[in-house]
This record gives C-alpha cells, structure tokens and sequence, in this order.
C-alpha cells in the first residue's frame, strides 16, 4: 500500500552493514548504484546502454526488471550483502508512461531483492534529489528536453513543475528546442529567407546532407528529439560568429532561466505571479523571509559551455536576482540513491505526489 515513510517493521532491524539500490532508467539507458545505507563504503554501479522498452502500458516493466535484477544481484554478491533495504527507481515518463511499473515493480522488486520500502519517482524528481539533496530550492534538468522542479519542503507547499512537456509543446531552451531553431535557421538561408544562418546551412549539409533531404530524415524518426538535439552543439560552435546562432543561444537562456524562476520558492513577502485558478495547479512555494533560495542546473546541456553558459548565468540574475545558483552535487542516480537512503533510515523530506514521487510499503 501506499504510505507516508513511517517506522520499520520489528523484524527488520537496520545495521551497519544495510544497503539500497538506486536506479535511473532514461532514453540513454539505465543505470543502478548499490550503495551502503550509512555511507560506509563505496557505492557499487553499473550500467546498459539499452534503454527500457516502450509498451501498451508505456514503460515495460519487465524489460527494465530484466535489466536490473541480474546486475542487482551480481552488486549484492560482490557486496557481501543478501538483500536491499530500499529501492528507489527514477525514470523518465514514469507520471505519464508508469502503469506497468506502478503495477508490477512493487511485488518484483520486494521479491527479488526484500526491498521493504519502495520509491517510485520522475526523473525530475531524482534530478533534483541528486543536485541539491532535500533542501529547498529550484533544479533546471536540462539536456535532450527540459523540466524545472521547485519545492520549499512543506506539506502545503509540494512540488512545483514547469515544462517538461515534450518537444512540440515545450521543453523550450533544451537541446531539442536550440537544434531546432538552428535548423530552422539552416532552412531558411537555403530558402533566402529572412532569419537566415548561412553557417549552419553549411553545418547542417556538412553533418545531414543536402538541406531539402531533411524533413524525409527528421520525420519519420521516432528518435526526432534526439535527432534535434544532437545538431545543438553546432549552433554552440557557430554562435561565436554568427549572430543568427547566438540570438538563438540567448533565447534558450531566456527560457530555462524562466523555468527556474516559475519553480523556485520565494519570500513571503515578495508577490507571487498571477496564474489562472486551475484545481490541479499547486501552489507557488514560499520560504520565510531571509533564507536563501538556492537553484542549481544539471543536464548534459550545459556542457556546450561559455556560448550557453554565459548568457544563461546573465538570465538568472535578471530573473533570479536574489537566487543562489550553486553547483549541482549529483546527477539522478546519486539522486534516486539519496531517495532510498533516505527511506531506509526515515529520513525523507521530499514532498510525495501522485505521478512525481510514489512511495510504497
């Protein structure tokens, strides 16, 4: 059944030697870290380039647990341990795309491994978990798509979410959204068109081919938004001399900086933005006067650099302008084991919500 984390059973006393798993399943693959509850040892991992397939019920379960349970199995032996005293499994799609995991993980996972506690959570959330651990603040997940996740860890408050919605309704300032634009851009200096970018005309032919060959390469991908995003680091390349390239660079800066604002907790005593009434819109987080807020960035985005970088960190002090923007300290497998470590020792802080952060016993 589904509870808030409570006392352990008597006969499941923790000790030192206790360990949890964390995964991360995403389009890039899956990944799992056995770790000591305690930190009393270094974290075991691996990891498979294959991701979990997609089925009627969107991510199969048993593709992922085919995946998991043997490798699960082959950290505990090296361990020295029998059994898991909480597992957390984040993963992309799992608000919209988890049926099959919420159905059939729970059984397998206690099966398998003796998990007694279970963390089912969004990759957002394992994001944020590992970039800033379970204080309050804002984390921009950005990489292929983009999501921002904002909490002020109270009850009342939950989680806040912008965007995450997919690359033909958002995600905007991703790798998805700037490979686009630049594309656009490619396509209209091979049409003469105003907004052109002759280089990455010649950069999109160079890497793609012919420009008018394009849309028959594009559309019929089921992988467009990594297609997209893989032609990003070209308009990073170009925007150093290319204003075309760099309008667009400062334009998905302008976006992921606005996502972080939209979710980061403020000051009561600054005013909160107007929004429709919506019953199932949460309420914007707040934290008392005089702390900090604290954001951090973390996605494999960032790493195009000073062309994103420099623009973005302008953004944010315009938009964030009392914000603390520190580093994040982990990626989301680090997240999703701070998650079941945190299970297993009673310690979790992270507001649960249907669809974002699912805990079961």
């Amino acid at each position: 059944m589904d509870v808030t984390p409570g006392n352990p059973p008597a006969d499941r006393t923790r000790h030192g030697h206790s360990h949890v798993l964390g995964v991360d399943s995403g389009g890039s693959g899956v990944r799992i870290a056995l770790t000591p509850v305690r930190g009393e040892g270094p974290a075991l991992t691996w990891s498979s380039p294959d991701p979990a397939v997609m089925g009627e019920r969107g991510i199969d379960a048993q593709s992922l647990l085919d995946r998991v349970l043997p490798a699960a199995a082959r950290l505990l032996r090296e361990a020295g341990a029998e059994l898991c005293e909480a597992v957390c499994v984040g993963a992309s799609g799992m608000a919209t795309l988890g049926d099959d995991l919420r159905a059939v993980l729970p059984d397998a996972l206690r099966d398998a491994l003796g998990a007694r506690r279970l963390a089912l959570a969004s990759d957002a959330v394992t994001a944020y978990a590992g970039a800033l651990g379970q204080r309050p603040g804002a984390v921009v997940a950005v990489g292929t798509g983009l999501v921002a996740l904002g909490t002020d860890l109270t009850p009342e408050g939950g989680w806040r979410r912008a965007d995450g919605w997919g690359h033909l309704l958002g995600d905007c300032g991703s790798g998805a959204w700037i490979g686009r634009a630049g594309l656009e851009a490619a396509m209209r200096a091979y049409d003469g068109r105003e907004g052109a970018s002759p280089a990455l005309l010649a950069r999109l032919e160079a890497l793609l081919g012919p420009a008018p060959e394009l849309p028959g390469k594009l559309y019929p991908r089921a992988d467009r938004p990594a297609l997209l995003a893989s032609f990003a680091p070209e308009v990073g390349r170009c925007a150093g001399t290319d204003p075309v390239a760099s309008r667009i660079l400062r334009e998905a800066a302008r976006h992921i900086a606005g996502a972080a604002a939209a979710v980061c907790p403020r000051p009561d005593r600054e005013s909160r933005p107007a929004h429709p009434t919506h019953p199932r819109r949460p309420t914007y987080p707040t934290l008392p006067p005089g702390r900090t807020r604290l954001v951090a960035l973390t996605g494999g985005l960032l790493r195009m650099g000073e062309p994103l970088l420099t623009p973005l960190h302008r953004e944010l002090q315009l938009q964030l302008p009392h914000a603390h923007l520190i580093a994040a300290a982990g990626d989301p497998l680090s997240g999703a084991s701070l998650v079941a470590a945190a299970l297993a020792t009673d310690e979790l802080r992270l507001p649960t919500e249907a669809g974002l952060l699912r805990i079961i016993c």
